[in-house]
């Protein structure tokens, strides 16, 4: 057996200067920067919303927006491949820097030629900064908080600090250290179209103290990343600014600005967005008119069908979420016309039903495989039916997203969410 090469302990970063080692990091970050092999142009507006339809230039291709960015944790589609991806017209897929850093690292993934000649993608593809996994992995998810799952797990997150996060690693234990300038040299390596600054995620029971002082951090680091890319900027990828502020409409507000200011390709809006599904539109709402009017925008880890209905009306342009996978393991197909949104194939009333997931798809996992069959595969644990509905799921995913920017143009967004999820 080959032994695997460890982790390094931490990434090589520019040193920077400062009074004392309390102060804040302060760095001047470019006043402009052109993305001359990149685009975002918006082709029609709602009239009645902020919806609207784009085309979003990579040079790995053009998408039409609103679209849906599939995550690719590790570098794989759970239980896909990359032409089954195609196959179910998924148009840009998503890396995990936190992960694809510790395994199998981006030395490697740099030398096999890039994230897409190594997982033999060919499409635009997009990696976060790893911030959103070093913080959710280290404090537990706000769904974790919630339910009260994780209290006894250890923490991964040793120490935030002016320079970055220091964490342990997941793989053998070691110390890792990532700031704002690896992150951006370790996006370089993997080598998506587009990347993201380094910020801290924080949670829903963050109290205004501490949300204030990690956004401006997040700031600071957002500058950073700037001046990180800026000196080994070479038109292969474009820089995505991060809003930060939590719950707290003011900070938004304040986070918005710094965003609308700085020189990022476009905006993504993240951190924890409420507890209720009333403050979760409140928060998106204020971005609409606040963050840059012409630049893409991003929501990030939020993906349910009806979150895609709301969040399109305020002008968000592209969505990340696992979920469309991550179900199809427990045996949830997504299903248009079904106001849960999907059903449970484990469940006791499918084992004699010889419909088909949806006839109107245009995929056999969709079309030929009766409901009854995939109740056995899951009850017998055999692979084969994660794959099945994995794939499924994205293609409806893919669907609803031709059909919203369809809608989009004929004005009929209301009909159509009604015929998704009738009431």
């Amino acid at each position: 057996m080959t032994q695997q090469q460890p982790a390094p302990e931490s990434f090589p970063t520019k040193k920077i200067r400062r009074p004392n080692k309390n102060a804040p990091i302060v760095v001047t970050p470019p006043s402009s920067l052109t993305y001359p092999n990149f685009s975002f142009d918006i082709e029609y507006r709602d009239t009645k919303t902020k919806a609207r339809i784009g085309k979003l230039k990579t040079p790995h291709g053009t998408i039409e927006t609103p679209n849906y960015i599939f995550c690719g944790t590790k570098g794989a589609m759970k239980n896909l491949s990359m032409p089954q991806m195609r196959e179910a017209q998924a148009d840009i897929i998503l890396g995990n820097t936190y992960h694809l850093m510790i395994q199998p690292g981006a030395d490697l993934i740099e030398k096999m030629g890039g994230l897409h000649q190594f997982n033999r993608w060919d499409g635009p593809m997009m990696t976060d900064s790893g911030g959103f996994q070093i913080f959710s992995m280290g404090h537990g998810s706000v769904a974790d908080e919630i339910k009260g799952r994780g209290k006894n797990r250890e923490k991964s997150l040793l120490k935030i600090t002016e320079e970055g996060a220091k964490f342990r690693s997941y793989f053998d234990g070691r110390e890792l250290t990532l700031t704002p300038e690896s992150s951006i040299q370790i996006q370089r390596q993997l080598g998506a179209d587009l990347i993201y600054q380094l910020d801290e995620c924080t949670a829903f029971h963050n109290d205004r103290t501490y949300t204030e002082k990690s956004m401006h951090r997040s700031h600071r680091w957002g500058d950073r990343s700037l001046a990180e890319f800026a000196r080994t900027h070479d038109g292969r990828q474009a820089l995505y600014g991060i809003v930060q502020g939590g719950v707290y409409l003011d900070l938004r507000r304040e986070s918005c600005a710094w965003t609308r200011d700085r020189p990022f390709f476009g905006t993504a809006i993240g951190g924890s967005l409420g507890g209720s599904q009333e403050q979760f539109h409140e928060i998106v709402q204020l971005h609409s008119e606040l963050i840059h009017p012409g630049r893409p925008v991003h929501l990030l880890g939020i993906g349910k069908i009806i979150d895609v209905f709301t969040c399109v009306r305020m002008g968000i342009d592209t969505f990340d979420c696992v979920s469309p996978t991550r179900i199809a393991r427990h045996g949830w197909a997504l299903m248009r016309g079904n106001p849960e949104e999907r059903i449970n194939l484990r469940n006791a009333k499918y084992r004699d039903d010889p419909t088909p997931l949806d006839d109107s798809m245009d995929i056999p996992a969709s079309t030929q495989y009766s409901k009854a069959y995939l109740h056995h595969l899951f009850k017998v644990q055999e692979m084969l039916a994660l794959q099945i509905v994995a794939q499924h799921n994205v293609a409806v995913i893919t669907r609803l997203m031709r059909e919203v920017r369809a809608a989009i143009r004929a004005g009929t967004l209301d009909q159509l969410q009604r015929e998704w999820l009738p009431e």
